[in-house]
């Protein structure tokens, strides 16, 4: 049996999806047309153009030749944590919080592999961070990019309207990661600092594709893009898309059609027909409950049309993106790169606790600077 078959049946996620999409394409027949924009294509070519770009990066060595010039600087693990849960954070902000994954986790795993940091521990507080920092800016995350270009309103409004739900959110994660992260200094495996060459001449060309890459993403052509990048890696770099994670990509696909054919399904259209979301504390639930149903992107979709006021959607589903895993995709890009053992399950047990927490803060907080 070829080893992709064997793997194939580890990937749950990607059958549960799978099996969603092809029972909900038999049982409610829909147009191609509304599955090719469930497919989400822009959105898939841009994650496979970041795969490629930071997998060149990885095989090049320069991660850990940076994990170790990184660690050689902080001494305590509380302080490395903090610096790559805010870096994560910020990053997010600019680059958006998929980009801020795909540089900051792998650079995490290079730190574990020759220190005594709590890889896993370390991830989930990352996953965490890209949910609070993407929350500010209008391109950190798909929703906020659609409910700015819905709105209409200027970048610094809407920053100043998503100002105070970001400040409750960054502040929980740091004093998470202040109270979780071990006590004590960083333990060097000296062995393994020097063990990893740098390749400058693929290093180059996979910083520079990043580069580009993130440019066609941000004037929406992620597709060209894509494109344009396997070209000089199929020729240069073939070991590169060799070694990307291509069920990763099949996965989000099936999670796409699975969710956005769900989303429009008439029962579900009804039933939000009959909710009253008029009202703030009613349409912040739903937001969140929705994200952690359908993830909170589809939840954005599936309330815009009913919700009086976008913004208070705005904060609801960014909140929704705490708790189970599915409420932000962002949370299974995390646990995917990181591959680590129970990872799933560490996540749901800081991030359910950490949304029962956060949201009622942000709601107050919100309401009461709003």
């Amino acid at each position: 049996m070829p080893s992709w078959i064997k793997r194939l049946g580890h990937e749950r996620l990607l059958i549960a999806f799978a099996l969603l999409a092809i029972v909900l394409a038999i049982v409610d027949p829909r147009p191609w047309a509304m599955h090719q924009r469930w497919l989400q294509l822009p959105t898939l070519a841009g994650l496979l153009g970041l795969m490629i770009c930071i997998q060149g990066i990885r095989d090049s060595g320069l991660v850990q030749h940076a994990a170790a010039a990184l660690i050689e600087r902080v001494h305590s693990l509380r302080g490395l944590g903090v610096l790559l849960v805010s870096a994560t954070a910020l990053l997010s902000m600019v680059l958006t919080n998929d980009v801020s994954l795909f540089l900051l986790v792998p650079l995490t795993l290079a730190i574990g592999s020759i220190s005594n940091l709590p890889v896993m521990r370390t991830v989930v507080l990352e996953a965490l961070a890209v949910n609070a920092g993407s929350t500010l800016s209008p391109i950190g995350n798909p929703q906020n990019l659609l409910l700015w270009q819905y709105t209409h309103l200027p970048l610094l409004e809407f920053m100043r309207a998503m100002l105070p739900a970001f400040g409750v959110m960054f502040v929980l994660v740091l004093l998470l990661t202040l109270v979780w992260m071990p006590r004590g200094r960083v333990i060097l495996h000296a062995e393994d600092i020097d063990g990893h060459p740098v390749s400058s001449s693929q290093a180059i060309l996979s910083v520079l594709a990043l580069i580009s890459m993130v440019a066609m993403m941000e004037h929406d052509h992620a597709v060209l893009g894509a494109l344009l990048l396997i070209v000089p890696f199929a020729l240069l770099e073939f070991g590169t898309l060799r070694r990307i994670d291509w069920l990763l990509l099949v996965t989000f696909a099936a999670i796409f059609l699975g969710l956005g054919h769900f989303a429009e399904l008439a029962p579900v259209q009804q039933a939000l027909a009959k909710i009253n979301l008029e009202n703030p504390l009613t349409l912040y639930v739903s937001g969140i409950l929705a994200s952690q149903v359908i993830s909170n992107v589809p939840a954005t979709v599936l309330l815009l049309r009913h919700a009086l006021d976008p913004m208070a959607l705005a904060v609801a589903v960014n909140v929704g993106g705490f708790g189970v895993a599915i409420g932000s995709l962002a949370n299974l890009i995390a646990l995917r790169l990181a591959k680590q053992p129970h990872g799933m399950r560490l996540l749901h047990m800081v991030s359910i606790p950490f949304l029962l927490v956060c949201a009622p803060l942000v709601y107050l907080v919100w309401r009461w600077l709003g």
